[in-house]
């Protein structure tokens, strides 16, 4: 272990019913709220299934997965943001104005401690929220399912502070409570920096309920009176505590027996030998059993749990995405040849390899087309695909966008290939930004298409839009990886 079992027991339980320690907890920048984030705004359906391809399974970010009640997307805007969408079930929030109400006042919120909410959907009896997409997945991925290294630590203990910082941020604009907040809240954004997901401010439903995690991890309250109070969240946090500790998902009870008996050896993550000293530990066991106090009324508050979370922090001169082993671009990642050339904008190079794949990823296209080949409309449609190849293959990139844009509209088949082509036709034809269209267009087709990404990697670097482009060449880099490894 990295502390001493028996000391920090003893430190820890002697003290328990005393306060919890108050430090100097300086109101930095970082705490500030952030100001580069656009307005809160309404969207369509529409909108909205054009960004997740549809609604497309392999959109599905969740840890529930399909059949969840409430089901979270990954998808793109029109302006190429990354967002994440949470789709509620039909028969949640059936009073349209109480969604709206609500959706609103949390999108009012804006901090870098928070994966913030960016706007929502209520049309007919659709209601979905929009937030920021956080691309490293949860904190329960890290803390419990890890495959290349355990948590430090240090990082441990930041993602403690940062989430106390969330909360005492939400208490001071008048959102206290949040619902159901475990390790799958708890998202990293491209830094490597822990947020707090916003989705956790609104209920599941007007009148649903608030937790559905296990009923052993609740609050006491909750389990006497249905309802959750600014307290109920610190006991949330105290088992949040606890999941950083040991690295386990512990039940509380189970967890302050262990404190009780002195038996800390079994609450500690083994991973964390030598980490951390035995005051530390004593300090982060102490903060846990004060949250997790049976009567509400003895559990701290978000400010004086940040101030005691504050003078623990290690390491704070290095990044979160180091202390995470976490790469913030694709810059450092192998390419294919694909990836080089759209990296390179080399389209000469795209252009032969796009040749080459010809329209072997156009799955089940063939099979409308041989029910109405004998129309003399198919028949056209047809001829200009193949007048729209020929014009491809040699480089004639006018009379393909001609003859693609006369099989599009038609409208009877659609091709993520013929996209793709028009796409590079755009590109050729110094039209950037028709081509990121299409390019977004093959993507909503084929939503795990390496190629449109890539396609969209090259239109983007036409448009001097360098941070985006970089963003699109890592997603087409992990696309195509996961198609070859399933291949």
């Amino acid at each position: 272990m990295g502390c001493e079992s028996s000391k920090l027991a003893s430190c820890c339980w002697s003290g328990q019913n005393g306060p919890v320690r108050e430090a100097q907890n300086p109101d930095d920048e970082e705490r500030a709220e952030v100001s580069d984030l656009p307005t809160f705004r309404e969207f369509t359906v529409e909108q909205l299934r054009i960004s997740t391809s549809g609604f497309a399974v392999e959109n599905i970010v969740s840890e529930h997965g399909e059949k969840a009640p409430n089901v979270v997307y990954k998808g793109k805007l029109e302006n190429q943001r990354r967002v994440a969408v949470k789709r509620f079930n039909r028969s949640a929030w059936p009073d349209s104005r109480q969604f709206l109400e609500e959706a609103r006042s949390v999108g009012q919120l804006r901090n870098n401690r928070l994966a913030n909410l960016l706007g929502c959907c209520c049309e007919g009896d659709e209601r979905l929220l929009v937030a920021e997409f956080m691309p490293n997945e949860t904190l329960a991925k890290h803390l419990f399912h890890w495959e290349t290294q355990p948590m430090k630590w240090a990082m441990r203990l930041r993602v403690a502070l940062y989430l106390g910082q969330a909360l005492e941020y939400c208490t001071i604009k008048g959102r206290a409570l949040y619902h159901d907040l475990n390790a799958y809240r708890i998202l990293f954004d491209e830094e490597g920096d822990p947020r707090l997901s916003c989705f956790g401010l609104m209920k599941n439903s007007r009148d649903g309920k608030s937790y559905s995690t296990n009923l052993a991890f609740t609050p006491p309250e909750y389990l006497r009176t249905g309802r959750i109070t600014p307290e109920s969240v610190m006991y949330s946090f105290g088992t949040l505590l606890l999941d950083l500790l040991s690295g386990k998902h512990i039940p509380p009870s189970h967890a302050l027996d262990l404190i009780k008996d002195r038996n800390l050896q079994m609450l500690t993550d083994s991973c964390l030998e030598g980490q951390f000293s035995s005051d530390d530990g004593t300090e982060l066991v102490r903060i846990a059993s004060r949250c997790l106090q049976y009567e509400p009324r003895e559990r701290p508050n978000p400010k004086s749990l940040v101030a005691a979370l504050f003078p623990l922090q290690k390491e704070i001169e290095v990044p979160s995405h180091a202390l995470m082993g976490i790469s913030r671009d694709g810059g450092n990642m192998p390419l294919s040849p694909l990836g080089e050339a759209c990296l390179r904008m080399d389209l000469t190079a795209i252009h032969e390899i796009l040749e080459k794949l010809g329209y072997k990823d156009d799955e089940g296209a063939a099979t409308e087309l041989s029910f109405q080949m004998w129309t003399n409309q198919m028949q056209e449609t047809l001829n200009s695909k193949k007048k729209g190849d020929a014009a491809f293959r040699h480089k004639d990139a006018k009379a393909a966008i001609e003859c693609y844009t006369l099989f599009i509209d038609v409208g009877t088949m659609v091709s993520p290939t013929v996209y793709a082509r028009r796409s590079l036709s755009y590109l050729m034809n110094d039209m950037p930004q028709e081509a990121l269209n299409d390019a977004v267009q093959a993507q909503v087709i084929s939503p795990v298409w390496h190629v449109a990404s890539y396609l969209q990697a090259a239109s983007l670097f036409a448009l001097g839009r360098e941070n985006e482009a970089q963003i699109a060449l890592k997603e087409g880099s992990v696309l195509e990886e996961k198609k070859n490894t399933n291949s």
